[in-house]
């Protein structure tokens, strides 16, 4: 079960379930988690908040486990965490990297959730952290990737 929330009403929150379940079946992942699309100024706020940084950033993941492994019990899912997606930064960064916004979307649904299992990166550099070399292995074997 996963908790989507949508405060801008821009977002096919069917849509993007279905494709959370595709990502969580590919990896195997039973947990779950909350997931909200939210403005750039209250994405702006928890990174501040949370961060240190007076910014909005596209994505911003809470993960339960943080490393360590978290209870449960036996036939209830796991709490993995909570995952915060900024609309208007998801749009800027579509339109820099012109790609489809829906392909963007479908980046950071699969990064946040890189994140939620305790994948971590250092920098942005796609052709070297690991984490983003799987991110975009697992987006093209899902066939997330706009023709």
């Amino acid at each position: 079960m996963h908790y989507i929330e949508d405060e801008s009403g821009n977002v096919d929150t069917e849509q993007v379930g279905k494709w959370v379940d595709a990502v969580l079946s590919y990896l195997e992942e039973d947990g779950d988690f909350s997931l909200h699309f939210i403005s750039d100024e209250e994405m702006r706020t928890l990174n501040r908040e949370y961060r240190g940084k007076d910014e909005p950033t596209d994505i911003l993941t809470f993960a339960i486990n943080d490393g360590e492994e978290f209870p449960s019990f036996e036939g209830e899912e796991k709490e993995l965490g909570d995952v915060f997606i900024s609309i208007d930064s998801m749009h800027r960064n579509a339109d820099s990297l012109s790609v489809d916004r829906n392909e963007e979307l479908r980046r950071l649904l699969v990064h946040g959730i890189l994140h939620l299992r305790g994948m971590d990166h250092e920098s942005n550099d796609f052709s070297t952290e690991p984490m983003l070399i799987e991110q975009e292995r697992i987006m093209k074997e899902l066939g997330f990737l706009s023709q």
